[in-house]
């Protein structure tokens, strides 16, 4: 038994799927042209389908540890809960400003800096830092500067001002110059204390 074959329809259908599949690659080229000229959305192209990257991966891309800073690194206990922290010194490669990325041992990380102001102390960058190291929990310290600017010694700060540091913390300061505090954690939240 012979089939007629009808040649104009089967034509129209062979048309109508070439057209298809070049409109399918037409539209991932664009997809990725566009994506080259809007820098404000993130895309990832995996088999031909566009998904929305994931902001915390791509924050995490941008920081990398600093190579600038030795050390770079202080392992303490600041949240208190008897798990070991560790704190590194960082650097956004988006704007090229340092901070501190905080990794607790219960998997959490919070950063602080890279442009983001610090603490409310009027700086939001600390590629300035030359000392780096633990303020071990237990230990007195106090605001060593006055309002009116002057530097104070112990005798002159009243008892109630002076904080006994509940957790560990972490001592930032200028190499060779004055500036510089501890970052601690107290009921769950980062404070400093201004050490010149």
């Amino acid at each position: 038994m012979v089939r007629n074959i009808n040649w104009l329809g089967l034509f129209v259908l062979l048309s109508g799927i070439t057209l298809t599949v070049c409109s399918c690659q037409n539209r991932a080229t664009d997809t990725v042209q566009n994506r080259t000229a809007d820098q404000d959305s993130t895309f990832v192209i995996r088999d031909s389908l566009v998904m929305q990257a994931d902001k915390r991966t791509v924050l995490a891309d941008t920081i990398v540890i600093s190579k600038k800073h030795d050390p770079n690194v202080v392992v303490c206990d600041m949240d208190g809960d008897s798990r070991l922290d560790t704190v590194h010194i960082v650097q956004n490669t988006m704007n090229n400003k340092y901070g501190l990325k905080v990794s607790f041992g219960n998997k959490k990380t919070t950063y602080l800096g890279m442009g983001q102001d610090i603490l409310g102390q009027g700086f939001d960058d600390i590629d300035w830092v030359g000392i780096f190291e633990k303020a071990p929990r237990g230990e007195i310290y106090y605001n060593n500067v006055s309002d009116e600017g002057e530097i104070m010694t112990a005798d002159e700060v009243d008892e109630k001002d002076k904080i006994k540091l509940p957790h560990d913390g972490v001592f930032i300061h200028q190499a060779e110059a004055c500036g510089g505090g501890i970052i601690y954690m107290n009921n769950g939240k980062f404070e400093w204390i201004q050490q010149e």
